[in-house]
């Protein structure tokens, strides 16, 4: 016998979605975590827009902000790259940084 649940509101679904996109989870994981269908997930991705085309998988996707250069920094020639995730973790490559360099950051960004 399958258990019914009440159906979600507009408003319970949208929080849900935003939910799903801050956790940086991926649909399955964040599904097991809720006791929900990953079908419902996605049709709530689809229906409310939060991912793009529901046909791609934008689970291994995270929010981010994009902030202005320091005008000093700017004027300087430098314009590097930093990631700040969370309150108390930054990771900063100055300019002129190589492939390698990227390939490292992206290493330790995926193990956050």
């Amino acid at each position: 016998m399958r258990i019914r649940r009440p159906r979600r509101g507009a408003a319970a679904i949208k929080q849900l979605v935003r939910e799903f996109v801050d956790s940086g989870l991926k649909q399955s994981e964040f599904c097991r975590s809720r006791g929900m269908a990953l079908n419902t997930l996605k049709r709530y991705l689809k229906r409310h827009g939060e991912a793009g085309n529901a046909s791609c998988d934008f689970s291994g996707l995270v929010a981010v902000e994009l902030a202005a250069v320091n005008p000093a920094r700017r004027q300087a020639g430098e314009s590097g790259l930093a990631v700040v995730v969370g309150a108390s973790r930054r990771i900063e490559v100055d300019a002129g940084f190589d492939a390698p360099t990227l390939a490292r950051v992206e290493a330790v960004l995926e193990r956050l």
